[in-house]
């Protein structure tokens, strides 16, 4: 049985901590996952990162923002945006993704109701991080994200 989540209506908004970029989301989000990866610890300064993948087109920023750019192990360039002032990471996005970009949760301005729809690369989650036993888990990223926004999608359904 998935659980069922009640998210508030459209649009959806965040921002960083200081307040100088603030966004809106107009249109419902892709999937919500928790990361587990180094990276992501390393990134939120935590046991892991928290992506809420949207549609670029639904997706409204005002501020500025800079930008972030790392290869990955698998030769993938990924950005990540942050605002100059405060530092606060904001988005992710793969550079041969050019439809979607991933908001850092932990930014939208009410997360009560979230709930991930599945974990990944939980081979390197911190020891004391207990996935639940329903939840999708992978030791590494998904050959596919297909089970992860499935889940999603029936978790707001």
């Amino acid at each position: 049985m998935v659980e069922k989540l009640n998210m508030p209506p459209l649009p959806l908004t965040g921002g960083c901590q200081c307040g100088a970029v603030r966004y809106t989301l107009n249109g419902r989000p892709v999937v919500f996952y928790c990361c587990h990866c180094t990276e992501c610890q390393k990134q939120s300064s935590s046991a892991f990162g928290e992506s809420f993948r949207v549609r670029r087109a639904d997706l409204e920023v005002t501020g500025e923002v800079s930008s972030f750019v790392r290869t990955s192990s698998s030769g993938n360039r990924l950005v990540g945006d942050f605002c100059p002032t405060c530092g606060s990471r904001l988005f992710h996005r793969r550079e041969k993704y050019s439809e979607t970009l991933n908001i850092k949760a932990g930014t939208l301005d009410d997360t009560s109701w979230l709930k991930p729809a599945g974990h990944i690369w939980t081979k390197s989650r911190q020891p004391w991080v207990t996935i639940p036993k329903d939840a999708l888990s992978y030791d590494r990223q998904p050959e596919s994200d297909d089970d992860l926004i499935a889940r999603w999608q029936a978790m707001l359904a």
